[in-house]
Parts: structure tokens; C-alpha cells; sequence
């Protein structure tokens, strides 16, 4: 049923959430910075297979769900679509407006089907985009759709045996840049490989979920979020639609929330009103509260929201069963007390104390702690057992203590929680193991007062540690002209030469680039562009920007073609056009400061 698909739209609901160091409210950008933030690359199957298994396209709407769900400001996402090719594709765009989140959604609902699969195309462009794009601050991960096992075209020459190689290589690539995948696989024909797909997330510490229902892939994206995020799903009791405002208590359990989403789904459309704490009404929209809307769910997000019980009133439809859920998601860490020692012996108690930070600084909030309970895990790294031992709450903080059992290695993590979300500790290892003979190297250290000869091999290391200085100054160098920032923006227009037909103009900032980025990577990695893919732009002085042209096509300034092979510098209202010769369109790119 569609509202049984809305109601686990509602499960994806972020708080992103902080601590303030002084009283009152900070700016609603200044709130999205200190939420933590992700960059997520959605890869989507849209092979025709799809048409049957996700016939009201739900796996849509899910993703869709989950990219409002995220923060107001911060987070970045990208889209693959793929066949047995990409079909289409998106580079990690940052969300910085609502009007983002609008451009990702629309950009889902204009996705085609097409024939033929292969997982591994999707997964390797996925892996590339988000290496390309990803900030290294955010939290990365991808979510895979599948609906099957590979269909290869035959006549396409690709074989399974190749596919597995460049999937089994993707993987192996996710892993070294600890990026977790997650697998959905939709099982609706009884085609799915599901242990290939298992496999794929139990290699990169992410999660693999089946089912047999589109109808279940908004609660499955609802745990993804909060299973990637360490956070707990909280549904709210649903409601049958009446006609009539129907009261909901929506309970914000502390002070410190940043942003709170509230997502409704029904299979039609709901109104609105919500109330603060004190009774008072908040308009929708307004500075505070954003509203998103799609065919088959409504979310708010509340903008740092005060502490209490919020009444939301919902309207619908006479009998429409209407669901609401929340995700909590905290904008904290817990840390763990430095060990004295990593070396024990059998029957040595060691302290364990742990707190919550946010922002670096640790949380001085008792009533947070006195909802929460915490237990050391200690896992015997010889054997294998683990055990939980309950640590006591302690004003802001959680103490206990751990008896070694026996002459082992241990690894120890602190793990915290409530009803809305959980914590964990770094693990930090600690070994009851004898320590290793000493070392003989202090056996003959005083045989003997005769002069020995000056070690050559002390000038020796003397030149090398000057060679290695010289290097890490070049490499540093290199280093900062890698990483060197843009200011700005590029303004894109696209005008198809059959036609005469130009697109609106779409405005991409360029700060999330970093040392250099090419005109296929502005115009979202789209194939048909592929002709763009060596024309590259790299930082320029006071404010400029340098395109090198390094393919075979043309660039235009002034309507005339220019020499941008060795660099062609662009200042604040310059306008170049490339005229793309395999797709008879043309490109208009306008640098603005």
C-alpha cells in the first residue's frame, strides 16, 4: 500500500544536533555547520527489470526522502543511474539552499529505464564520483539499489568475468577509502543475488537489507541513515485520517537540538499547523521551520527547536492511515579517558571513565546523561568472546572498571545510548600479555672504553634527513597547489544547435572544488559532455581562474576560438562558449567573483 511505502518515508527524520556554547539561537546556517555532515552517492538501478519490481517507482521516493532528510546546509550528495552503462549521473552537489535539495529531487524524477544490468558499472562510477568529489570531513557513503543479478548485453562483448573483476575492484577501493556501501536489494521476481550483495557491504562495514516489496524501501533507507549516522528511529502512534485537525505530540527530549525533521506520509495530500512548547503557533514555512513536500510524504524541519512537547495537528482524509516518525541525530562523540598504561598483568583493575563532547568541547549537560546508559564492551582479541560490562552514570560522565581475566590482548570500547541515539568510543587496545625478552642491544653497551672511530653512518643519515627536507618542501609545495581553493561561481547555459533552444542558467559555486576541476565535472559528469573532460580549470592569482584545454575540441571567447592549451586566465565576467561537435550543442560558462 502507497501509505504503508509513506510511512517509512517518515523514519528518515535528521535532527543535526549541538551543543551551544552560549544561551539562545544561533543562525540557521551557523546550526546546519555544526551539525555533523555526510557526502552520499545514491546508485540506482534503473534497468527495465525495474518497471516490474518498483512499479510506482517507491525506490524514488526513498531517495528522495532521504536527501530531504539531510541537513540544511553542508551536506553533499550524488546520483548514478545505471544499465549496463551510466545512464545518467550527478556529482556531489552540496546542499546549501532548499532550492538544492528541489534540484536533486527533480533530477530523480527524470530518470529513465533502460535495458540490460550490470551492478559493477554503477558501483565503480559511484566510487569515482564520490573520490572525486568528497570532502574529506564528511562521513562517506554510498546506497546501491538492485532489483537482480546481471542481464549483459551479448553482443556488447562484456563478460560476467570482467564485471566481476571491476566489481570486486570498486570494492577493494570503497574499503582503502573507508567508504561503507550500503545494498538494498528489491527481490520481487526471486532473482536476486543476495549473498553477492552482502558480501559487498560485509567488506566495507556497511549494511545489506532485502526485500521482497518496494513498498519496504523507505523504512530500509530510514535505517541506513540513522544505522550510518549511530542513531535510533522513533515512530510516533499513527493516525487515521478524519477530515478534522487531528492533535500529535512531537517531544523534543533536550535543549540542544539543531535541526528536527518530522516527515508524515500518507497516500494523500495532509495539512498542517504546528505549536511550540508554550502554545504558540509557528507559521509554515517561516525562518524556523522548512517544509518539504513529494507525491507520497511531508517533512518539516524545525530549526533548532526548544525543548518540550510540540503539538503538530494533521488533517487528512477521511480513513487515510496517516504515519509519522522522527530520527534524532546528534551532533556528538563520546571519548573515552586515557588509559595510564596499555601494558597489565592477570588481575589488574583498569579505570574506565568516559563524556560526550560536541564540537571538541565535552558536554555539560547531566540531564542528557541521566537519560542515557552505557557499557564497555571488551572484546578478548585471543578467543574472541566479548563481554558487556555496565558502566555507572556519574554526573556528566560514565565510570566503571575492567579486571583483566587473563594473559591476552584486549580491545575495549565504550558504547552509550538513549532512546534516539547511540555513542561509541574509539577501541583502544590493551595487552596483559609477559612482555618479550629485553633487548640484547644493552648487553655489551659497556664492554670496553676503547676510542672508537666517528660512525660514517651518522653523516650518512645527516644527508638523508637534508634530502628528505628538500622533498617535503616540494612535496609541499605540490601539496598546497593541489589543495589550493576557488572563490566564485560559474554560470552554465547550454544551447542545443538543432533547436536554437538554450537552457535556464544554472549557477554552480566553486567552492567545493579543490587544486583543479573540469567542465564535464560543472555540467554534473553528464556522458553526453564527455568531449569536456580534459578542459580543466585550475586556481589563478587575485581571484582568477585558468583553463587548460587539453583535448581536441574548441574553445571560444569574444566568438572567436582561442590557444587555451598552455592556459587561458578568465577574470570576474568573463564568458567562454565550447561548441561540443558530437551532440551539436553548445556550452556558455560565465566566471563571476
Amino acid at each position: 500500500m502507497l501509505r504503508r511505502k509513506l510511512a517509512a518515508y517518515m523514519m528518515l527524520f535528521t535532527l543535526a544536533f549541538g551543543l551551544l556554547p552560549v544561551l539562545g539561537k544561533v543562525p540557521a546556517a551557523q546550526a546546519a555547520e555544526a551539525a555533523s555532515k555526510i557526502d552520499a552517492m545514491l546508485v540506482i538501478d534503473v534497468s527495465n527489470s525495474m518497471d516490474t519490481s518498483d512499479t510506482d517507482k517507491i525506490g524514488n521516493e526513498a531517495m528522495k526522502m532521504f536527501i530531504d532528510m539531510l541537513s540544511s546546509a553542508g551536506d553533499k550528495v550524488g546520483i548514478v543511474a545505471y544499465t549496463d552503462k551510466i545512464e545518467r549521473e550527478k556529482a556531489l552537489l552540496e546542499i546549501q539552499s532548499q532550492e538544492d535539495k528541489e534540484d536533486l529531487k527533480q533530477f530523480i524524477d527524470q530518470l529513465n529505464r533502460g535495458a540490460y544490468t550490470d551492478i559493477a558499472v554503477g558501483l565503480k562510477e559511484g566510487v569515482k564520483v564520490l573520490e572525486q568529489g568528497a570532502d574529506p570531513a564528511h562521513e562517506p557513503m554510498i546506497v546501491l539499489l538492485a532489483d537482480g543479478n546481471n542481464y549483459l548485453n551479448k553482443n556488447s562483448g562484456r563478460t560476467q568475468a570482467k564485471s566481476d573483476r571491476e566489481l570486486s575492484a570498486a570494492v577493494k577501493e570503497a574499503k582503502q577509502k573507508g567508504i561503507p556501501i550500503y545494498t538494498i536489494g528489491l527481490n520481487a521476481d526471486g532473482q536476486l543475488n543476495k549473498e553477492a550483495l552482502a558480501e559487498l557491504s560485509k567488506q566495507t562495514n556497511g549494511k545489506s537489507f532485502v526485500t521482497s516489496s518496494a513498498d519496504d524501501l523507505p523504512q530500509i533507507l530510514s535505517e541506513i541513515f540513522a544505522s550510518h549516522q549511530k542513531l535510533k528511529i522513533v515512530p510516533i502512534q499513527p493516525i487515521t485520517g478524519n477530515g478534522s485537525y487531528q492533535d500529535v505530540t512531537v517531544n523534543v527530549p533536550n535543549a540542544n537540538a539543531m535541526e528536527a525533521n518530522i516527515s508524515i506520509l500518507s497516500s494523500k495530500p495532509v495539512e498542517l499547523k504546528l505549536y511550540d512548547p508554550s502554545g504558540k503557533e509557528v507559521a509554515i514555512p517561516s525562518d524556523d521551520v522548512q517544509l518539504s513536500r513529494s507525491n507520497s510524504y511531508s517533512l518539516l524541519k524545525l530549526i533548532q527547536p526548544v525543548q518540550g512537547d510540540w503539538k503538530l495537528q494533521v488533517k487528512g482524509a477521511d480513513k487515510d492511515k496517516i504515519d509519522i516518525n522522527l530520527v534524532f541525530n546528534y551532533d556528538l562523540d563520546l571519548t573515552m579517558d586515557p588509559i595510564s598504561a596499555k601494558t597489565y598483568k592477570k588481575g589488574d583493575k583498569i579505570k574506565i571513565g568516559a563524556y560526550l563532547t560536541s564540537n571538541g568541547q565535552k558536554l555539560q549537560n547531566d540531564a542528557l546523561y541521566q537519560n542515557m546508559s552505557a557499557v564497555l564492551n571488551v572484546k578478548d582479541l585471543d578467543t574472541g568472546d566479548t563481554v558487556d560490562l555496565p558502566l555507572a552514570q556519574a554526573g556528566n560522565r560514565f565510570e566503571g572498571e575492567f579486571e583483566v581475566k587473563d594473559k591476552h590482548d584486549y580491545e575495549i570500547i565504550v558504547r552509550a545510548e538513549e532512546k534516539s541515539f547511540y555513542r561509541e568510543t574509539e577501541p583502544v587496545k590493551v595487552s596483559a600479555k609477559p612482555a618479550s625478552a629485553g633487548s640484547s642491544a644493552q648487553a655489551g653497551a659497556g664492554e670496553g672504553n676503547a676510542a672508537k672511530p666517528f660512525p660514517t653512518w651518522i653523516v650518512y643519515a645527516a644527508i638523508g634527513l637534508i634530502v628528505l627536507a628538500l622533498a617535503g618542501g616540494f612535496l609541499l609545495a605540490a601539496w598546497k597547489k593541489a589543495n589550493r581553493g576557488f572563490v566564485g561561481q560559474m554560470v552554465i547555459e547550454i544551447r542545443d544547435e538543432n533547436t536554437g533552444e538554450k537552457t535556464y542558467p544554472q549557477y554552480k559555486k566553486l567552492t567545493a572544488f579543490k587544486g583543479k576541476f573540469t567542465i564535464h565535472q560543472l555540467l554534473q559528469l553528464a556522458p553526453e559532455f564527455k568531449e569536456t573532460e580534459k578542459m580543466v580549470f585550475m586556481p589563478g592569482k587575485s581571484d582568477r581562474i585558468l583553463l587548460k584545454n587539453g583535448s581536441a575540441g574548441t574553445v571560444e571567447k569574444s566568438g572567436r576560438a582561442v590557444d587555451a592549451s598552455r592556459g587561458l586566465e578568465m577574470k570576474s565576467g568573463d564568458r567562454i562558449t565550447v561548441p561540443l561537435q558530437q551532440v551539436d550543442k553548445t556550452v556558455w560558462i560565465e566566471y563571476i567573483v
